[in-house]
């Protein structure tokens, strides 16, 4: 005798666990998240089958299939390899600056094992977390002192938790930005507990307007000069030097603290992108602190850097923040193995220069292997000149010489989304309507995957 109902039909959680369609989410998720994410489907397919009166009961291999993009959204979730093809060589949805040879390779040495993160082996005591980390950028800086914490916000937190509190903040209108992820320095101060005080105009800020506000602060604790990594200000605009504010700051016994995000060391002027400024200058010029981060053009994992008088620094190191916002085992040893990179060999350690100072005739000549593959299989495409971007706040509006396969299409968004669906993923980036392919940020050893990539999405599309 049939069902009298359509729920009758509705295939076993189980039967659907055991389905062929399910054995690589079976051995990538396991049983018990896969039976879950089973009975999620079978429950929708029943409120389906309630909402529409004489609806048609999926089979059990249209469950598992559903089941199947279901445990696919799942690890969808997963960060994974990504050749950017985008020209923006920081980019901050990429997890920014791409590490050092020697990083990996510390990386693949220790991940494993244990490491001596906080023992001296010397001693075989307790040692401090970090210690030749903040010896190697106190050189580098030309500090009396460094801490590294776990991002560059982190590092402007916990100076603002240990030497703002309860006091007064002069910040020109200028500098009271925000930064992605909603990251707001006026937010910042407030929740150190200072006072923030604005100065100055969006545009123009006077060494006079920051003396006026010491002189009427009741309890001045520091000048804060934010970079404007992010954006940039052109025309009738101005403010004053790190000379300037560090002679007021000593004559009001405040402070003077430079956030400067980049973490750059050394001028960038012969790639168009002059004016980025450096922890060493700063700190010359008379300020007690340097912040900026160490996935920017220094060129290593996620972290932040405070570097200054030790005094300060000291502050901040012990701070009850400081253990929240300590950098992680993984990121120290890249870290460290970055800075040793510098010290020993300089820029020419740090991947993402390096493809920086590349040029444009090399990226086109890289570019011409990868058209030629493509004409071959009846691809037609061509290559154009085009600007990168340094990214990752560092040089708005400024560009890098580069060169890209341009490809034509009456869909690009959807190519965009098969080459990001590829294994390893292909960012690429949509501009007039068709797809750039740029050269700038790609590593040499990407580039067989690259054209593979391409070769597997658009040979598809022609036959299509």
């Amino acid at each position: 005798m049939p069902p009298s109902s359509p729920f009758a039909l509705l295939p076993r959680v189980d039967r659907v666990v055991a389905h062929d369609a399910l054995s690589e989410a079976r051995a990538r998720l396991g049983a018990a998240l896969v039976t879950r994410l089973a009975r999620e489907t079978i429950d929708a397919a029943r409120r389906d089958l309630r909402a529409e009166d004489g609806g048609v009961c999926p089979t059990e291999d249209q469950v598992a299939a559903a089941t199947a993009c279901a445990a696919a959204a799942w690890l969808g979730l997963r960060a994974r390899r990504v050749v950017n093809a985008t020209g923006i060589l920081l980019h901050t949805n990429l997890g920014r600056a791409p590490l050092a040879p020697a990083a990996v390779a510390a990386l693949a040495d220790t991940a494993g094992a244990y490491v001596s993160l906080e023992l001296d082996l010397a001693t075989g005591k307790r040692g401090r977390r970090g210690a030749f980390a903040e010896r190697a950028l106190a050189e580098m800086s030309g500090a009396q002192d460094a801490l590294v914490v776990n991002n560059g916000a982190a590092a402007i937190l916990l100076v603002a938790s240990a030497c703002f509190g309860g006091r007064d903040v002069i910040v020109s209108r200028g500098e009271v930005v925000e930064i992605g992820g909603g990251f707001r320095i006026s937010e910042i101060i407030a929740r150190s507990g200072a006072r923030l005080v604005e100065v100055g105009s969006t545009n123009r800020t006077h060494a006079s307007d920051y003396a006026r506000a010491l002189e009427s602060c009741t309890a001045p604790a520091a000048i804060l000069r934010v970079h404007q990594a992010n954006f940039r200000q052109v025309g009738f605009v101005g403010r004053p030097s790190i000379t300037e504010l560090s002679d007021l700051a000593r004559a009001s016994g405040a402070l003077l603290v430079d956030d400067q995000g980049s973490g750059a060391r050394g001028d960038l002027a012969d790639l168009g992108l002059a004016g980025e400024p450096l922890a060493r200058a700063a700190l010359d010029a008379g300020a007690d602190a340097v912040t900026f981060s160490t996935d920017k053009l220094l060129g290593g994992p996620q972290g932040g850097v405070i570097v200054g008088r030790t005094s300060l620094v000291s502050l901040a190191r012990r701070d009850p923040l400081a253990r929240a916002l300590r950098l992680g085992r993984l990121a120290l040893v890249a870290l460290e193995a970055t800075l040793e990179g510098w010290l020993s060999r300089g820029e020419s350690a740090i991947p993402v220069l390096s493809r920086a100072r590349l040029g444009e005739a090399v990226q086109r000549s890289r570019a011409l292997r990868w058209r030629t593959e493509l004409e071959a299989a009846g691809i037609d495409c061509e290559i154009v000149a085009t600007r990168g971007e340094m990214g990752g706040g560092s040089q708005p509006g400024e560009g890098i010489a580069s060169a890209a396969l341009r490809l034509a299409s009456r869909a690009p968004h959807d190519l965009a989304a098969r080459l990001r669906a590829c294994d390893p993923a292909v960012l690429v980036r949509i501009e007039d309507g068709a797809i750039l392919v740029d050269a700038l940020a790609i590593a040499e050893a990407e580039e067989r995957e690259l054209v593979v990539a391409l070769l597997a999405v658009l040979v598809g599309d022609r036959v299509g």
